[in-house]
């Protein structure tokens, strides 16, 4: 007989990090279409954080 895993994946453990990094990049394209000169360094961070991620996923690899 096997055993049932004690631990259940939860909506939020599985949808968290991309709905976060998707929420951050949408509002980094925001701050770079509606917020000047301030929303440009953080349209830096939220545009090139995916970029940053997947870099990181593929060397880790």
């Amino acid at each position: 007989m096997s055993k049932v895993p004690q631990h259940r994946a939860t909506w939020r453990r599985v949808f968290g990090a991309p709905i976060v990094i998707g929420v951050l990049s949408l509002a980094g394209l925001l701050s770079a279409l509606l917020a000047g000169d301030p929303g440009r360094y953080f349209s830096w961070f939220g545009v090139g954080l995916p970029i940053a991620i997947a870099a990181w996923a593929y060397c880790r690899k």
